[in-house]
């Protein structure tokens, strides 16, 4: 007879057992077709541009910040109105109870209000987005032999259409 450690470790075993079959049998079902198009690289579903090596934005960190502080407080107000909003607990108080969770809302989403005011009034919901600095270095080479190398390489790295 297994102890409940041995319960847990069996259980534990069978969890990793399982990722690994599950993992395994998508690799075989899988379609492997890559293609220039799929081993690029992308940011937020745009081209990068430049180096990766580069400042952000404050604004991008900012917004994010204000809607993760938004979403985890306006979630607070569901177990709130599922404790105020119990009819016996205003029964029991004649009313007052209710009256008092209600005020109580108000004044707090007053106070998210007042917050997403003052955000949007300092600007920080306003998105710009910021031109890349490409780094350049003079040179005495023309451009057009740039573009001719350049070309080289995109027709050789291109799929045939055989």
């Amino acid at each position: 007879m297994l102890s409940d450690f041995g319960v847990l470790l069996l259980f534990i075993l069978g969890a990793f057992a399982f990722i690994a079959v599950v993992l395994f049998a998508a690799r075989l079902l899988r379609p492997n077709r890559p293609n220039v198009e799929k081993n690029s690289t992308y940011e937020s579903g745009e081209e990068p541009i430049g180096n990766a090596n580069v400042q952000f934005n404050i604004r991008f960190y900012v917004v994010a910040l204000v809607f993760v502080l938004f979403d985890v407080e306006l979630v607070f107000l569901f177990p709130w109105a599922t404790v105020f909003g119990q009819a016996s607990l205003i029964r029991a108080s004649g009313g007052l109870w209710g009256w008092f969770a209600l005020t109580e809302a108000f004044l707090f989403v007053a106070i998210l209000g007042l917050g997403l005011a003052y955000v949007w009034a300092k600007g920080y919901l306003d998105w710009v987005k910021p031109q890349p600095k490409l780094p350049t270095a003079p040179t005495h080479i023309p451009p057009h032999l740039y573009d001719r190398v350049n070309d080289k390489y995109r027709s050789a790295s291109a799929p045939s259409q055989a």
